[in-house]
């Protein structure tokens, strides 16, 4: 069974996910592993993305599945709890728009406390800038909050493929 990513405009995308409870009961295990799926899925069809919250499959609960260094896994109730002074400017996208990118500011660095399936505390401190923005966007998912909404302006909304036919025009917009 496929999992469909919510798309823009999906009221769903917009509600504030509640806590996990942990350690994951058999229910949430099958929501992490149905995200973990359509995290893989996605970037097999697609041929991008590194992370996925839940709400963007219609589950309303603080997990999000990231697929680093060749590895997919989940993070549950993860907090910000620092961040640099220091922001950039990049082209964000998302699966649940996938066609657009969005030009957005985003702290360089930041610090997240995280549980794992069975409850246990980690800390992420200061994670590399492309880790740090990617945790950025995917916590703001969980908040109901869209890469759109932090959109420089209005000019800041492309299509992808107008980013692709004309990249260098694009990348001297940001940092």
């Amino acid at each position: 069974m496929q999992t469909n990513i919510l798309l823009l405009g999906d009221p769903r995308l917009r509600k504030k996910a509640t806590t996990a409870s942990l350690p994951a009961d058999t229910q949430l295990r099958r929501e992490d592993e149905r995200l973990q799926k359509a995290l893989e899925a996605f970037r097999a069809e697609k041929g991008f993305g590194r992370a996925i919250a839940a709400p963007q499959i219609g589950i309303s609960k603080r997990v999000i599945a990231l697929h680093l260094d060749g590895k997919t896994f989940s993070i549950f109730n993860p907090v910000i709890t620092s961040h640099s002074e220091e922001t950039f400017l990049l082209w964000d996208d998302c699966m649940s728009f996938p066609d657009l990118l969005v030009k957005v500011r985003r702290y360089t660095s930041i610090s997240i406390v995280y549980q794992d399936a069975l409850g246990r505390e980690h800390r992420w401190e200061k994670p590399d800038r492309s880790l740090s923005e990617l945790l950025q966007h995917e916590i703001d998912h969980l908040d109901g909050i869209l890469a759109i909404d932090r959109a420089i302006d209005r000019k800041s909304i492309i299509y992808r493929s107008v980013f692709e036919e004309t990249t260098p025009y694009f990348v001297r917009q940001v940092d």
